[in-house]
C-alpha cells in the first residue's frame, strides 16, 4: 500500500488533471505566442483555431487550478514548502486570467500592452510551473 498521507500530496487523477490542463494551456499558448508574434510557422500556429484550443486550455487550467486551491493551497502554505514557486504560480494564474479576459473583453488601447504582458508572464508561469513540481527543497531537520 502506498504511503498517501504526505501533506500536500494530489490525488493521481487530480494530479494528471492539474498537469494537463497546465500543460496544455501552457503548449497551445506558446504555440499561438510563436505563430502569431515571431512568425515561426504563422499558417499553422498563428491560427484562430490554435487560439480557441488555447482558450478552451484555459479553461480547464483554471478548473484544475480550482481543484487544488482548498487543499493543495492550505497545505503548502501550512507546511511552508515550496512557498515562494506555490504563491508566484498563484499571482501569476491570477494575472493571466484577468489579461486573458481583458484581450476579450477589455478596452482596444489597452490591447498592446495586455498581448505583451499576458505572454511575458505566461512564459514565465510555465518555467515556475515546471520548477515546482520537480524541484525538492532539502527539508529542515
Amino acid at each position: 500500500m502506498k504511503n498517501t498521507s504526505r501533506l500536500g500530496k494530489m490525488p493521481p487523477w487530480q494530479r494528471y488533471f492539474v498537469l494537463i490542463g497546465m500543460f496544455c494551456c501552457s503548449l497551445t499558448g506558446t504555440a499561438y505566442l510563436l505563430g502569431h508574434e515571431f512568425q515561426i510557422q504563422r499558417t499553422f500556429l498563428g491560427t484562430h483555431a490554435v487560439l480557441a484550443w488555447h482558450g478552451v486550455a484555459a479553461m480547464l487550467a483554471s478548473i484544475a487550478l480550482g481543484s487544488i486551491l482548498p487543499f493543495h493551497l492550505k497545505a503548502g502554505l501550512k507546511s511552508k514548502r515550496k512557498l515562494l514557486s506555490g504563491l508566484s504560480q498563484l499571482g501569476f494564474l491570477i494575472t493571466l486570467i484577468i489579461t486573458g479576459a481583458l484581450l476579450y473583453y477589455g478596452p482596444a488601447e489597452l490591447r498592446e500592452s495586455v498581448v505583451l504582458t499576458h505572454w511575458l508572464i505566461g512564459l514565465v508561469f510555465f518555467a515556475i510551473f515546471l520548477l515546482h513540481g520537480v524541484y525538492s527543497p532539502k527539508t529542515q531537520p
